[in-house]
């Protein structure tokens, strides 16, 4: 954890962003009281990539065999 004073941080704020968004625990205090905790905000959660399983699932020649007539029947069901 690194602690560092509100002037110290009012100069320096870019480098504590970006030791924050590194994973480092950034706490502002007024003297020796701790009064807040700089932590970056999550990214946003990305959507679903088109092959982002690309080279990763196999399908062989099985997957184009007929199913079993009592495998189809319970699909049928």
């Amino acid at each position: 954890m690194f602690q560092t004073t509100i002037h110290a941080a009012k100069t320096h704020l870019s480098r504590l962003i970006q030791r924050a968004c590194n994973g480092e625990d950034i706490v502002i205090a007024r003297g020796k009281t701790p009064l807040v905790r700089l932590v970056p905000i999550d990214a946003p959660e990305q959507g679903r990539r088109f092959g982002a399983l690309s080279g990763k699932a196999r399908v062989d020649d099985a997957f184009f065999e007929p199913l079993a007539a009592d495998e189809l029947d319970a699909w049928n069901q």
